[in-house]
């Protein structure tokens, strides 16, 4: 019995690892596709914020497709008695909160990438691991580590050096008042996500049910159709249902190629909060914000490479410096992860010294002691 718990233990910790690396896939693709994507629709003519908004979460329905799966998965394994959705009342109240609260976050992100370059975008986005990191300590009491205040700090500084020089990649044509709109508006957002991270994981520990990857999609869905309600009554006030038509002929590329930029914004969005939500599952908030930092740095050289965007020393500084404070959390977790075990492993051999102590020779024994 024992080796089975064992052998159930490791299957799971090795399920979990994958899940882990599915998730840093999906949020890299997000994280980086989608600012790209959306700043696209922009540059060849987009104008519609709502739109753009709507997009970062519209794509929810894709969420049916692993929920269809899983279910598939359990029906085989446990019966037709198995269910379809496990969620109660209390975690879809907080997942709708939540999805309102996204909703928020996407306007003010889309206002953001309007009037701004995705290097100055994704710089100002860098902010949000300082609000993850104290809404992770205030909201689930999240232990920092050496390491992790360690990688906090390169990320930071990295954010600090690409500001430098701001001034080169301001658009042309757009007004102070603009800009500092755009500034405003991406902190702003930032600072709503760094808050929204830590109060996912608190739903996941408050909530009282057992908190499996298919339960994580449902929330993840639930979040995702609110977020687009909200933004869908924004859509509907500003009238952009009717001028999308008119919108997609007068697009630069073509108006083809504007209905395939909308679906690919609201497919690759859709990785970017899977990613997220599934690596606060198998991890924490923290980790989750630290990896959408390592991978803004990223994102600036992909603006440079299809935006032509300038690639300045300071952008290859930032680089470096978030690789290196990425290693070091990582170094750190598996660190702990070891030490951890080792103080398990201790554990698990003094109750089994305990238990021989206790048993009925020993006691026997013990009686015929004078």
């Amino acid at each position: 019995m024992h080796m089975e718990a064992n052998h159930e233990e490791k299957r799971n910790a090795a399920l979990k690892r994958a899940l882990l690396i599915l998730s840093c896939v999906l949020l890299s693709i997000g994280a980086c596709g989608g600012p790209l994507i959306m700043r696209l629709y922009f540059i060849h003519g987009g104008k519609r914020v709502w739109l753009s908004s709507w997009l970062e979460t519209g794509g929810w329905p894709i969420i049916f497709i692993p929920i269809a799966l899983a279910y598939y998965h359990r029906r085989t394994t446990e019966g037709p008695s198995t269910k379809l959705f496990f969620m109660k009342l209390p975690l879809f109240i907080a997942s709708a909160v939540i999805g309102l609260l996204t909703g928020i976050d996407d306007y003010l992100y889309a206002y953001g990438v309007a009037r701004l370059p995705v290097s100055t975008a994704s710089l100002i986005t860098a902010a949000h691991l300082a609000f993850t990191a104290l809404f992770a300590f205030l909201l689930v009491k999240q232990k920092f580590t050496s390491y992790s205040i360690n990688c906090i700090f390169l990320l930071t500084i990295g954010a600090a050096v690409l500001g430098l020089n701001t001034s080169a990649d301001r658009p042309k044509g757009e007004s102070d008042k603009q800009y500092i709109a755009g500034f405003m508006m991406t902190l702003s957002a930032a600072a709503l996500y760094g808050f929204v991270l830590p109060l996912v994981e608190l739903t996941y520990k408050k909530a009282k049910q057992t908190i499996t990857y298919a339960l994580v999609l449902e929330v993840q869905l639930v979040m995702c159709l609110f977020a687009t309600i909200f933004c869908t009554v924004g859509m509907l006030i500003n009238n952009d249902f009717k001028v999308i038509p008119r919108e997609a002929r007068n697009f630069e590329l073509g108006e083809s190629k504007y209905y395939v930029v909308l679906v690919f914004s609201a497919i690759v969005w859709q990785g970017f909060f899977l990613g997220a939500i599934g690596i606060i599952f198998c991890a924490s908030s923290l980790l989750s914000g630290i990896v959408i930092a390592v991978l803004l740095p990223v994102t600036e050289i992909l603006a440079v490479i299809f935006y032509h965007e300038k690639f300045q020393a300071e952008k290859g500084v930032a680089l470096a410096l978030s690789l290196w404070g990425f290693v070091s959390y990582f170094y750190g977790e598996r660190k702990y992860s070891k030490q951890k075990e080792s103080e398990m492993k201790n554990e698990k051999e003094k109750e089994v010294e305990i238990g021989k102590k206790d048993t009925p020779e020993t006691a026997e024994v013990s009686q015929l002691d004078p």
